[in-house]
């Protein structure tokens, strides 16, 4: 072979090809490392570099760091929450199915986010994306100012980023295949989330520089429950309906749920996770005043959420609706979760009875454009994502700023004040862009990664595996076996002898 080499280097026409082909090599590798130099000097260097964060005190607040741990805790603890209630409004075949994705995607989500979720999210580059702390290395002592350790503080946000994605499932309960739900789930929890998080709580992102007015979201009505429900819309909408779901409309009605049992605890379940979702988020115990205000202001919105849907729903149909009112406390809930920090007791109940009012209204929207959300996901967490989002630069006090790790930051130019406590049009306009900003990004980036997903044919399972049930098709058995899929009939063992004999024996 090497004979051959040296016969044919020797031939002019062989020695201009070989030279052609090595000056293209050099040129090519060229390209690439200019490319690269340039994509990075775009995406990865600090935005502002001016106002990039001081560096974290070597000191870790260990109540600081107790208190974010247990809030990350009650977070986590939300899981069960979104199991029991997704799974109560799906029907019995698909209810194995509800709770293997609920897990699978909790395990999923918490290797993406420890591999790069965090640094996209968390890390510092620009305005648009993160590129620090890749499989949680170079992590110092403590994230930033806080003082709290930093594996405590990339627990909690795990926790919340594990819910965006939980949120996501609940509009594509019954017909969506297994694999599909994988691949979304990569896609969210690895890119949708964390990327377009950046943008309101990294330490650099672009909405946090808003002029005159920072964009504020305390707890995530929009970087949480927003981006989750718009994911959920884009998923329900390239799935499509499920087999036999006819839209009020078109002369049908939505198809219920089997168990609001399970429904209803799990609703209240997630409740009680929203006390380490709302006041978790001070990050500092020390801000005693702050964490009592938040716990309560969430309380007050959840209450109001649940009596004003159904106070809103009874006239309508004459019933008091079990269902809608679950939903209506998760509304407010949702809504505070923005400004739950800045407002008033009053704004809080404000709020909470507007979202139980909103959720009603965005139900019959979603349904109306012939959309199959089976659990309310768009409603709950997109619609009233948004209106809590609007609702800070409308009910914010002007009496509360930041919370701190040794206390309450309420200097005058931290604090929050809305248009109803004479601030003016700044605070709304701030939380407009960014809710629209992030909502129209996540809406576009989920509607690319459905119909992706849709188009390697694992999104949405057959139609035989979905008449057939997503339990038995997918996983092999259902969650009651003692009932008889496809059936009505249950399956009984029957009565022992004697039981039966008093039975028919005949009356003295």
């Amino acid at each position: 072979m090497f004979d051959l080499f040296i016969q044919r280097i020797r031939q002019r026409d062989y020695r201009r090809l070989l030279g052609l082909m090595m000056a293209s090599k050099v040129v090519g590798v060229i390209i690439v490392l200019l490319a690269i130099k340039a994509i990075t000097a775009y995406l990865f260097t600090p935005a502002f570099a001016d106002e990039a964060p001081a560096e974290p005190p070597a000191y870790i607040n260990p109540i600081n760091t107790m208190w974010t741990v247990i809030a990350a805790f009650l977070v986590f603890f939300m899981q069960a929450g979104f199991m029991m209630l997704e799974a109560g409004f799906a029907r019995t075949r698909e209810t194995v199915n509800v709770l293997l994705e609920g897990i699978v995607d909790t395990c999923l989500c918490g290797i993406l986010f420890w591999a790069w979720g965090f640094a996209f999210m968390f890390g510092s580059g620009n305005g648009f994306i993160g590129h620090q702390y890749f499989f949680l290395q170079g992590t110092p002592e403590t994230y930033g100012s806080t003082g709290v350790a930093f594996l405590a503080y990339w627990l909690f946000q795990f926790a919340f980023a594990d819910t965006c994605s939980t949120i996501t499932s609940g509009a594509m309960v019954g017909r969506t295949g297994f694999v599909g739900d994988l691949i979304y789930s990569f896609g969210v929890s690895g890119f949708i989330y964390p990327i377009i998080g950046h943008w309101a709580w990294g330490p650099d992102g672009w909405l946090t520089t808003i002029k005159p007015i920072p964009f504020h979201d305390f707890a995530g009505s929009t970087v949480v429950h927003t981006i989750g429900g718009f994911i959920a819309l884009a998923g329900a909408i390239a799935l499509g309906p499920r087999l036999g779901r006819k839209f009020k409309r078109d002369g049908g009605a939505p198809m219920p749920g089997h168990d609001m049992t399970i429904a209803a605890v799990g609703g209240v379940i997630l409740w009680f996770g929203w006390y380490g979702f709302n006041p978790g988020s001070t990050l500092s115990a020390m801000d005693a005043a702050g964490c009592g205000r938040v716990a309560a202001n969430t309380t007050l919105a959840a209450c109001a959420g649940g009596l004003a849907t159904l106070a809103f729903m009874y006239p309508r149909n004459k019933v008091w609706d079990a269902c809608m009112t679950v939903n209506g406390f998760l509304a407010g809930l949702v809504a505070i979760t923005c400004p739950c920090y800045w407002v008033s007791p009053f704004g809080a109940v404000m709020i909470g009875a507007i979202a139980g009012v909103v959720v009603v209204l965005a139900v019959d929207l979603v349904e109306w454009i012939r959309v199959d959300d089976p659990v309310g996901a768009v409603a709950v967490h997109g619609a009233c994502g948004i209106w809590g989002t609007l609702s800070l630069g409308l009910f914010a006090c002007g009496k509360y700023g930041a919370s701190g790790p040794t206390g309450p930051d309420n200097s005058e130019g931290s604090v929050v004040t809305g248009l109803f406590y004479g601030g003016g049009m700044g605070t709304l306009v701030s939380q407009a862009i960014g809710s629209a900003a992030i909502t129209a990004a996540t809406f576009a980036a989920s509607m690319v990664l459905m119909y992706a997903v849709k188009a390697t044919g694992t999104l949405r399972v057959s139609k035989d595996g979905e008449l057939e049930g997503l339990d038995q098709h997918e996983h092999g058995g259902g969650a009651y076996p003692e009932i008889v899929l496809g059936g009505a009939a249950a399956v009984a063992e029957p009565p022992p002898p004697v039981a039966q004999a008093a039975v028919h024996a005949p009356a003295e």
